[in-house]
């Protein structure tokens, strides 16, 4: 896949500029004087390169910086060993965390609440697993066990991140709703998961109404039409995430450091954010309900 460093460079440069001084301001100083030198690498060269991954389709970080490396020195100021670029990639998660703030799409009438897996190493490995051993918790989706974390979202109709939050694998996907829709008055469609009468009154008095399908044994109840032809179209949230893990870029089970780990996942967000091609309900007006 091709990918434009000079325009994706352009759009980080300039977020960067403005980023830098005021991030600086905000850091608490201990009073003691040390070195700092500045690195070889810009900080908007650093997140062009981890963005310019998840574009490129190669499912290894090391083999893609080993190529730039090597093959594409023009594009930028002085490139490091691939040893203190990873040491690098933790300065760059606030910047990307903003960033992907910044990116945050608009909010619609309508919006896709879900969760998926993030899983951290194999089922087998569990026990022996080091790096995320405080942090992750085995859980249970629909497709099986999993040990790693969950990324709770909610999407609006034109696909574009609205809302996330990070959880370890046994929490439910009830937990963060209340929080992540603060400041946020829509029609939230959910699956079965978030079936609650408590969190349906919850969300009701922020004034978020809350439209899941029902199980066997609930009674029925009446729904506005454009309602019910919304919730058909639910599986819509699935589109999403299949679009974020095609290119086996966004989740593995590599990683050695969780800042690393964190940084990488914010950066293919906002790739996400930034692509073009992203899924989306194109009309609401003119909705045809699944055969």
């Amino acid at each position: 896949m091709t990918i434009d460093y000079d325009i994706l460079f352009c759009f980080v440069d300039d977020f960067c500029k403005g980023f830098e001084p005021w991030y600086k301001r905000q850091l608490i100083s201990d009073g003691l004087i040390r070195r700092n030198r500045p690195c070889r690498l810009k900080l908007s060269e650093i997140l062009t390169i981890l963005i310019a991954y998840h574009q490129s389709g190669m499912a290894c970080f090391k083999y893609f910086y080993l190529d730039l490396y090597g093959n594409s020195k023009g594009l930028f100021h002085e490139l490091v060993h691939y040893d203190r670029f990873i040491t690098l990639i933790k300065t760059a998660f606030p910047t990307l965390v903003c960033l992907l703030k910044s990116l945050e799409g608009e909010k619609t009438e309508y919006m896709f609440i879900d969760s998926t897996p993030m899983a951290v190493c194999h089922n087998l490995r569990e026990r022996k697993h080091k790096t995320f051993k405080a942090l992750a918790a085995k859980g249970k989706t629909s497709t099986g066990w999993f040990f790693g974390f969950k990324l709770h979202m909610i999407f609006n109709t034109k696909g574009e991140i609205i809302r996330l939050v990070i959880t370890p694998g046994n929490i439910s996907d009830r937990t963060p709703v209340v929080d992540m829709i603060n400041g946020i008055t829509c029609k939230l469609l959910g699956d079965k998961g978030y079936l609650s009468q408590n969190l349906f009154n919850q969300l009701f008095d922020k004034g978020v109404k809350l439209i899941t399908k029902i199980r066997k044994n609930m009674k029925n109840c009446l729904m506005e039409m454009q309602d019910k032809l919304m919730l058909m179209r639910r599986s819509f949230i699935e589109t999403i995430f299949s679009s974020l893990k095609c290119l086996n870029t966004l989740i593995h089970h590599r990683h050695r450091c969780p800042m690393n780990a964190f940084t990488h996942l914010f950066a293919g967000l906002v790739n996400y954010q930034l692509r073009s091609d992203k899924p989306s309900l194109h009309s609401l007006d003119n909705l045809i309900p699944y055969p």
